[in-house]
């Protein structure tokens, strides 16, 4: 690695770091100043504050804001390059563009593998910690609202409740069903369903049994029975973010079970899935972006340069914001939708190279 090299790098990962730790401390002072009246209302222990939140708080932001510091920072320590004419210097000693660039792509592969691994398995372990102190010292207990839920157990077998009372664990106009080759064998009704977390089992209240054999019918009836379920009252107390505690491996087996189940979220955990892989990938178009726009020297300064920087950074977050919608309600597959903005991005970049100082 050439002096040439080490320098590029060191500036890259330096104004990085440095941009981002100023940023991350400013909004650590602002969530303080936010959130200052939960803790003294609920009597949040100090050592709790600062190491359960915001020890967990700081990746978990540093994560989001990865994608945007990187732009930046490429933007601002680049067009100083140009305005000081060090670029023009290092092309005309016979350094090609290409090989100017090739520092940028390692630091860029360092901090896209370091945000994969990050995002992956480090911070949703991180986000268990904080999302409990979360739910004990700032948001208001979780109460489930979901009427009407129909749910699939495993293949073949489907339960359905008219509501569900998470605080009390306690269902109403339950029915669970279980068919053979398309035909229903079994049917249970129940005019209530509640957990007994002694036992570990459901209670059922009012019950009838329906079993459907070749031509003939058996019914049972009765005003009690325990039983147990492929679910449990976890199932309806986790808010639909809690797939953020979940790593890589946790996640695909998760949305194989739901999948199994037929959930109505599998969209939503696919996007989650898909833009720890997405988002990485992103570190290395914005960095080409960046190169290609502020390597060439312009008059003014380096003002229109951040500008500019800035706003194809944010126009890239809103473009992977109306991705992710279309992927949830406009029926287009998740696993193309998350990558749009960044094939979008991808072609802007080669266009950019193309025109970028040789």
């Amino acid at each position: 690695m050439k002096i040439l090299d080490k320098y590029i790098i060191k500036k890259f990962l330096g104004t990085f770091f440095f941009s981002l730790a100023l940023i991350l401390s400013v909004v650590v002072v602002w969530d303080i100043t936010e959130k200052l009246e939960d803790f003294i209302q609920k009597q949040a222990p100090i050592k709790a504050i600062v190491f359960d939140y915001y020890f967990n708080f700081v990746p978990y932001f540093a994560s989001l804001l990865a994608p945007l510091f990187i732009f930046i920072a490429v933007i601002y320590f680049t067009a100083r390059l140009a305005n000081d004419t060090e670029i023009v210097a290092i092309l005309c000693s016979g350094v090609s563009f290409r090989r100017f660039l090739m520092p940028y792509l390692v630091s860029a592969t360092l901090l896209a593998s370091l945000s994969f691994y990050f995002q992956g398995w480090v911070i949703p372990h991180s986000n268990k910690v904080r999302l409990e102190f979360e739910n004990i010292y700032i948001r208001n207990k979780f109460v489930f609202s979901g009427r009407n839920i129909h749910r699939q157990i495993s293949p073949g077998e489907f339960f359905y409740m008219e509501s569900y009372n998470n605080l009390q664990n306690m269902g109403y106009r339950f029915s669970y069903e279980k068919f053979t080759e398309g035909r229903l064998v079994f049917k249970l009704a129940s005019e209530r369903i509640g957990w007994d977390s002694i036992a570990h089992q459901w209670v059922l209240d009012n019950y009838s049994i329906r079993t459907f054999h070749d031509s003939t019918e058996t019914f049972v009836k009765g005003v009690k029975m325990d039983s147990t379920f492929a679910f449990s009252p976890e199932d309806f107390s986790k808010r639909i973010e809690n797939i953020e505690t979940m790593d890589s491996g946790e996640l695909d087996a998760f949305i194989d079970r739901e999948a199994a189940r037929g959930s109505e979220n599998i969209d939503f955990y696919k996007v989650e899935k898909y833009g720890r892989y997405a988002n990485p990938f992103a570190t290395f178009i914005l960095t080409i972006i960046g190169v290609s726009l502020a390597s060439r020297k312009v008059r003014g300064g380096i003002g229109m340069q951040i500008v500019l920087g800035l706003v194809l950074s944010f126009t890239y977050i809103f473009m992977m914001q109306i991705s992710n919608t279309f992927a949830l309600y406009g029926g287009l597959p998740v696993s193309i939708a998350v990558w749009i903005p960044n094939l979008v991005y991808a072609v802007i970049a080669l266009v950019l190279l193309g025109k970028a100082p040789k």
